[in-house]
């Protein structure tokens, strides 16, 4: 609802204000359980989970603001699993209580906040049957986004922010001890509802069009969200 309402509310507030340019973020979850990689041009399937449901709302919002509004440019970008802190470990990510996301529930498990990570399924048809997903490092996110503006032209515009390699929460996990050279605990549980196997992204339109590509892998995302925990507390 709050996804929905504010994006109808802030793409009125643009046309009332003349503000013809809009980057909007959306997710990976508007593709639902597609086949994969998944590519901007595929038909999207019903999303898995309400988050999902919403950020695919807000953009048929959006593509039919533009439609009416010739002048009204649109550029929808899909995030895939965005993880990692600032390099310098003063911007990250400090969720409060248990965390929704995997990257900050790692490194308070890791800090000791809490005990131990709770993996959601492994029985999954993936590599070690744990999901796999496309992670990001948030800087990488940050540069889609300036480059995303600076290209923006008339219309609408669909691209996917992602690095298009998969990775397994066992095989993040695993890269985390390694590079950070510390254990965390975890605990196999039952699959989460609205969780998918695998989603991992083929973000060659935005190289193509936008001259955009992630540069930064696992092992700096890894040390950067571990980086910025240690500082952060």
């Amino acid at each position: 609802y709050n996804n929905t309402v504010s994006t109808m509310v802030l793409a009125k507030a643009c046309l009332k204000y003349g503000v013809n340019k809009f980057v909007f973020s959306s997710s990976a979850t508007v593709y639902g359980e597609n086949k994969v990689p998944f590519v901007e041009t595929m038909e999207l399937l019903p999303a898995t989970n309400p988050y999902g449901e919403t950020k695919a709302i807000s953009e048929r919002i959006l593509m039919d603001t533009a439609k009416t509004n010739p002048k009204f440019s649109v550029s929808l970008l899909r995030y895939f699993n965005p993880i990692g802190a600032h390099e310098s470990g003063l911007i990250g990510e400090a969720p409060r209580g248990i965390p929704n996301n995997l990257m900050p529930y790692i490194t308070q498990v890791a800090k000791g906040k809490l005990k131990k990570l709770k993996i959601f399924g492994n029985d999954y048809p993936t590599i070690d049957g744990t999901g796999v997903r496309d992670y990001i490092h948030v800087v990488d996110l940050a540069e889609g986004h300036v480059a995303a503006i600076e290209k923006l032209t008339e219309g609408v515009h669909i691209y996917n922010l992602g690095t298009g390699q998969g990775t397994s929460v066992l095989q993040l996990v695993h890269a985390f001890e390694e590079v950070n050279g510390i254990k965390v605990p975890y605990e196999i549980v039952g699959r989460r509802p609205g969780d998918i196997a695998e989603c991992y992204a083929d973000a060659s339109k935005a190289e193509r069009e936008l001259g955009w590509k992630a540069k930064r892998g696992i092992k700096e995302m890894v040390r950067d969200a571990w980086n910025f925990e240690k500082n952060y507390t």
